[in-house]
């Protein structure tokens, strides 16, 4: 992943080696030259349980790698969380987004601020057609940040609300091409 920069915050791409050293311990990591710590309470024990599944992943599918980021808060140069993409473009042209926020920086608006700036970036992505979400249907937190980066809720379960958002430019060339023809 490039570095997506917003007003507050930095994403960058999370690589295998560095969620080896999160796992092994590190309370600090170098990412293009610079030291970021991690804020208290990040990452949080079931987001390290998937750490070793994304490394063995990653290491089979290295182009992927590029869709995970990790969030640094600029001014403190800690990094509060994670969000990316799960994984490249389906063969359907679409992508999952999923994020997570340490305690202390939730509640701030940094999981809608970079949302919007990632799923801008996802849409560039050669063949991205759609960008999906899941959530817990009793995850208000999360429910606001996706009706606030625009998600529509499309369908809902037991346990789940599912999100999509269209890429618009695709849908307009789409209507294009069909008038054309």
């Amino acid at each position: 992943m490039p570095t997506i920069e917003t007003k507050n915050l930095l994403l960058v791409t999370f690589t295998a080696s560095a969620m080896e050293k999160v796992l092994n311990g590190v309370q600090e990591i170098e990412i293009n030259g610079i030291k970021y710590t991690f804020s208290k309470g990040w990452p949080i024990d079931v987001y390290k349980n998937l750490f070793e599944y994304k490394i063995h992943r990653f290491r089979e599918h290295p182009n992927e790698e590029e869709f995970e980021g990790v969030l640094i808060h600029k001014q403190q140069n800690l990094i509060i969380g994670d969000m990316g993409f799960k994984g490249g473009p389906t063969e359907q042209g679409s992508l999952e987004i999923g994020y997570s926020i340490a305690p202390s920086f939730q509640g701030r608006g940094f999981a809608t601020e970079m949302g919007k700036a990632a799923i801008k970036w996802g849409f560039k992505q050669n063949g991205v057609k759609k960008i999906e979400a899941t959530c817990s249907i009793y995850n208000k937190a999360s429910i606001r940040v996706l009706e606030k980066i625009g998600m529509k809720k499309w369908k809902t379960d037991m346990e789940k609300h599912y999100w999509e958002l269209a890429n618009h430019s695709t849908r307009k060339n789409h209507f294009v091409n069909k008038q054309e023809g």
